[in-house]
């Protein structure tokens, strides 16, 4: 069979929506004079101190929650929407000497930030040079793990002598309050907090980010804006470069953002969106596993079921294949779940409540806030010696006198420690013991190390 041959086509078409910066055809971009920001050069260290106190005393001025340097890409059809954004480093309620540094090089010391809960600016190179003259006794030592912000700032000056147009690609962005995001790039700096395990899920606001991200095809790394590939579609698909898509989402894909911790295994790319906070020793499989944005781990866990929105998953436990942990997007739930430490979801269960430590689902069981669980009173007993505080045969619907059994609304038994639900297979009915399995993983797939994301 012969090999189909693409047509020739003299001009490539333009299938890539990520907008790139272009090099100047004309002169390099006039550097400014060295002399203009002589005075502003710090020393020493005990300088640079002394000049972020200075900053921080001023009338008005506000030490951001989080802040970062990205680079934005724009669209193709409409290029004033920003599609996404990258930030190399990104800084939550830490670094506040960096923060000082360029907030005073753009001007946002006082009056400028006053009631406003995020600001995002364009970098300018007067920013860059700034900065950079503020930074100096750390530039030399700027290398691998050090001072990874002023790294930022010694490779955007290359950048900058490279591009004429460089102010429409990279902005700063300061969260000075966990308000609603009103930018997509605040959108980010708080999806990548999670992610990179400097904030915990459902610990940020991010109300109304759906309506702000915008809905791409995502081909490798670059997004596509969707009336571009409508718009170039025949001249694509004819000239054999129509991209290969491989997701439509509002959401980036996990791995296109973050290096998780050396001990993290995310096995399949697009079962992770970013968003998700996966903590050391978490392991992704392929196949029914997923972690949806505002969601994750909290510690070593194996994951082959689906962790959604705002559930959470504690250190040490299995989520087996299959399993599901319902989320709050969609579907009427309004209960965010958490999973305690040591817990095993078996292959295809469904939990729809929180649980606590050392509970096991059997496998292909559904607990749900509403379903009835019955404890015998022996087991009742137990279950206390573990829920200490807690009177559980309060908490009893109903109970039967002839087998004793304490009838149960499973949602009164949240957060309780020590469950085992299981399904008699001869009545059908849902009971729950107290667990006798201790559930651990195999420290040398999930075993610590030193290592996080970043």
């Amino acid at each position: 069979m012969a090999k189909s041959k693409k047509p020739k086509s003299k001009s490539k078409p333009k299938s890539a929506v990520r907008a790139r910066p272009k090099k100047s055809s004309a002169k390099a971009m006039k550097k400014p004079a060295k002399n203009k920001f002589a005075s502003f050069v710090l020393k020493t260290p005990d300088q640079f101190k002394s000049f972020v106190s200075s900053v921080e005393a001023k009338s008005g001025y506000r030490k951001p929650i989080g802040f970062g340097i990205c680079h934005i890409v724009r669209g193709e059809v409409r290029p004033e929407k920003t599609l996404t954004c990258y930030f190399p480093v990104i800084n939550w309620n830490e670094n506040f000497g960096t923060a000082a540094v360029l907030l005073d090089a753009a001007g946002l010391t006082g009056k400028e930030v006053s009631g406003k809960s995020e600001v995002v600016v364009p970098v300018t190179r007067d920013i860059i040079e700034t900065a950079y003259a503020r930074f100096m006794p750390f530039i030399e030592s700027a290398t691998g793990d050090q001072h990874r912000n002023v790294q930022v700032i010694k490779m955007l000056r290359p950048i900058f002598d490279d591009m004429d147009d460089a102010e429409n690609y990279y902005q700063m962005v300061f969260l000075f309050e966990d308000a609603e995001p009103q930018s997509i790039p605040a959108i980010y700096l708080k999806l990548l907090a999670m992610s990179a395990t400097k904030a915990k899920p459902r610990s940020l606001n991010l109300t109304g980010i759906f309506g702000k991200l915008e809905n791409l095809a995502w081909v490798d790394d670059q997004p596509y804006e969707l009336d571009y590939l409508r718009d170039h579609e025949i001249g694509l698909k004819l000239t054999g470069q129509f991209p290969a898509i491989d997701s439509v989402d509002k959401f980036p894909r996990y791995l296109m953002h973050v290096i998780p911790a050396d001990n993290t295994r995310v096995l399949d790319t697009s079962r992770v969106r970013l968003g998700a906070h996966l903590a050391g020793g978490t392991t992704i499989m392929p196949g029914a596993s997923y972690i949806n944005f505002n969601a994750g781990t909290l510690g070593p866990a194996m994951v082959e079921g689906r962790i959604s929105s705002s559930a959470i998953v504690g250190a040490g436990s299995d989520v087996g294949g299959g399993a599901s942990i319902m989320g709050v997007l969609s579907g009427g739930n309004s209960t965010p779940i958490t999973i305690g430490e040591k817990c095993l979801l078996g292959a295809n269960s469904v939990t729809g409540l929180p649980l606590g430590d050392g509970c096991i689902v059997d496998a292909g069981i559904a607990i749900l806030a509403g379903t009835k669980i019955a404890i015998s009173g022996k087991e009742l007993a137990k279950l206390a010696e573990v829920n200490p505080g807690k009177n559980l045969k309060s908490l009893a619907v109903n109970h039967d006198g002839a087998s004793d059994s304490y009838i149960f609304k499973a949602s009164t038994l949240a957060g309780c420690n020590g469950l085992h639900f299981r399904q008699e297979s001869t009545t059908g009915r849902m009971i729950a013991t107290r667990s006798g399995r201790t559930i651990e993983l195999n420290k040398d797939l999930h075993g610590n190390t030193k290592k996080t994301a970043a």
